[in-house]
């Protein structure tokens, strides 16, 4: 067993149990520390940063394990005629994850072709560029109140659409879902709750297709397995209190400080 390699698998896990509950791209900033400090290759560290998300989707199922129950348990009562009515939140899980699956598998894709082609130092830049990006969506929506309740089918395409996009590094899936529910009138708590809810079923296919795709990760099963418990029992001590940070802190203003270092620093080392 590699010592070395269990010991990056349990700091990954670490980070992940904690950057996850941030609007701050979980994965853009573990991405980054692989390829910058471990040097690991863009298309590996992607996937490891993917991978993990599958430790915190089942902390997350766990941490809402009452709610889900509740909307699992509303399901012999759906109907069409009051998917948005009544079982409004049901049909907005499902729907907004089913368009989130077809807008990621799509980035992922693009993200894989993409990162194939460019050096270290280009990917760095790009994780910059995009955690500046959804540092300024965050600063937009800072501050939006609303008193919307329940969501709408085209709530579900517009947050399911960008949580598809999350998956390229240094987009914040819960920065941006987040900010679009806020923007769209739902009280911070509802988004914060719609938002998380969505994420599981997220994480858990993002975690897929980094499983199930054949290029080289670098992590054996017992690194996988070291991350993937430490993720999961990090995420579930910390996510209630994070959460509560999240609201007190402007954590748009932590995306472009650290988007902004990520793209300096990748510009110097191309220079």
């Amino acid at each position: 067993m590699d010592g070395d390699a269990i010991r990056l698998a349990f700091v990954i896990g670490l980070l992940q149990g904690i950057f996850e509950w941030l609007p701050i791209s979980s994965e853009g900033n573990i991405s980054l520390y692989l390829a910058v400090v471990e040097g690991m290759p863009a298309s590996a560290a992607v996937r490891y940063s993917l991978l993990v998300h599958v430790g915190t989707a089942a902390a997350a199922t766990a941490y809402y394990r009452g709610t889900i129950g509740e909307l699992l348990g509303s399901v012999p009562g759906w109907s069409r005629a009051a998917a948005f009515d009544e079982h409004a939140e049901t049909s907005f899980l499902v729907a907004a994850s089913l368009v989130s699956a077809g807008v990621g598998v799509v980035a992922y894709l693009l993200l894989e072709a993409v990162i194939s082609t460019i050096s270290g130092a280009a990917f760095v830049g790009v994780i910059g560029a995009l955690l500046v990006i959804t540092g300024v969506v965050q600063r937009v929506a800072d501050g939006a109140l609303g008193a919307r309740i329940r969501p709408t089918m085209t709530d579900a395409v517009l947050v399911g659409s960008l949580q598809g996009l999350a998956i390229l590094p240094g987009v914040s899936r819960s920065g941006t879902t987040i900010s679009a529910l806020l923007l769209r009138g739902y009280d911070a708590t509802t988004a914060f709750r719609l938002s998380f809810l969505l994420s599981i079923p997220a994480a858990l296919g993002a975690g897929g297709l980094a499983a199930l795709d054949t290029g080289p990760t670098g992590v054996g099963p017992a690194a996988a397995a070291v991350a993937l418990v430490t993720s999961a029992v990090v995420g579930y001590a910390t996510i209630g209190g994070l959460l509560q940070i999240v609201r007190r802190i402007a954590f748009w203003a932590v995306c472009i400080a650290l988007g902004t270092l990520a793209m300096m620093g990748g510009l110097v080392a191309v220079i």
